[in-house]
């Protein structure tokens, strides 16, 4: 009669639970990276398109040149931090909140700069 202590059946059972478990944190590991980038281009493209917005409207007016802005990243739900003007030259600066589960909500900034080519 052999022991139960040198049996190993089931032993790859337990082996491939805790490989799926690995592969399932791995996997959300990546989704929150994902997230992160996704909402980090999203907030680089509302700085590009408000840069642009304010560079157009700067004819207008300095204050209505930053209103166009804040509508234009307000529209792609980020928010306009700073906007700076220098002659002809607007440089827009913009946040968008990301989620990061356990580590809380935090901001993706984004910086973009439009004005007539040299």
């Amino acid at each position: 009669m052999s022991s139960g202590i040198t049996d190993d059946r089931g032993s790859v059972t337990v082996t491939a639970c805790c490989a799926l478990a690995a592969l399932m944190v791995v996997t959300a590991m990546l989704v929150h990276v994902g997230s992160a980038v996704s909402v980090r281009h999203r907030a680089q493209s509302a700085a590009d398109l408000a840069a642009l917005a304010a560079a157009v409207g700067l004819d207008r007016g300095t204050e209505a040149a930053c209103a166009a802005a804040r509508e234009v990243a307000g529209r792609m739900r980020t928010e306009v931090v700073s906007c700076e003007i220098d002659d002809w030259d607007v440089e827009v600066a913009v946040t968008a909140p990301v989620l990061l589960s356990s580590l809380g909500v935090r901001d993706a900034r984004a910086v973009a700069r439009a004005g007539p080519a040299e």
